[in-house]
């Protein structure tokens, strides 16, 4: 009998817990979010959606001096402003040739940087938080992981950004040319 006394407290213990967590992140994150949320969206609308949609237009260039504008500085802006999902919507600008590989670029950034802008994917989130808490745990600040994997992140999207373009071009050279695949 005791085992099953012991066993539904246990049952009951962690259902407690997660009732903490989950009191701790209305009253923590959320608010947050919240926030920055209105205040990135106040931006866009301060700058302007035309303006961005310049950029995307900038970047569908051809030429290599435009890697780094189509695979760094437009998945970036993308995810900062749009956020996930939409932040691959700016693709639309771009020619077919190059969408693969924007949306590569833009997909991979959007957990990178949640230690600084927590607003760009807040459904992932609780993924950031785990990872902080271990840190925090060993005494460490997140500062500085925080800016390291967003900017590592963004080397990350930029090669990849360049290997995507280049293997879709590829394979769409040998559905073009399929004698010489």
């Amino acid at each position: 009998m005791q085992a099953l006394a012991t066993a539904a407290e246990w049952f009951i213990g962690l259902f407690q817990q997660g009732g903490e967590v989950f009191t701790s992140l209305v009253v923590g994150i959320v608010p947050l979010l919240v926030v920055l949320m209105t205040a990135v969206n106040a931006l866009i609308y301060l700058v302007g959606p035309e303006r961005i949609d310049k950029v995307a237009e900038w970047a569908a260039r051809d030429g290599i001096i435009y890697y780094p504008v189509r695979y760094v500085i437009l998945p970036f802006l993308s995810v900062f402003f749009l956020t996930n999902p939409m932040a691959y919507t700016m693709g639309r600008f771009l020619p077919e040739k190059y969408k693969p590989a924007f949306y590569d670029a833009a997909v991979s950034y959007v957990h990178p940087p949640l230690g600084l802008f927590p607003h760009i994917n807040p459904g992932e989130i609780f993924v950031w938080a785990g990872i902080a808490a271990g840190i925090e745990t060993l005494g460490l600040g997140l500062g500085d992981l925080a800016i390291r994997y967003a900017l590592v992140g963004l080397v990350v999207i930029f090669i990849r950004g360049i290997v995507t373009e280049r293997i879709t071009a590829i394979m769409w050279d040998s559905v073009e040319h399929p004698e010489e695949a």
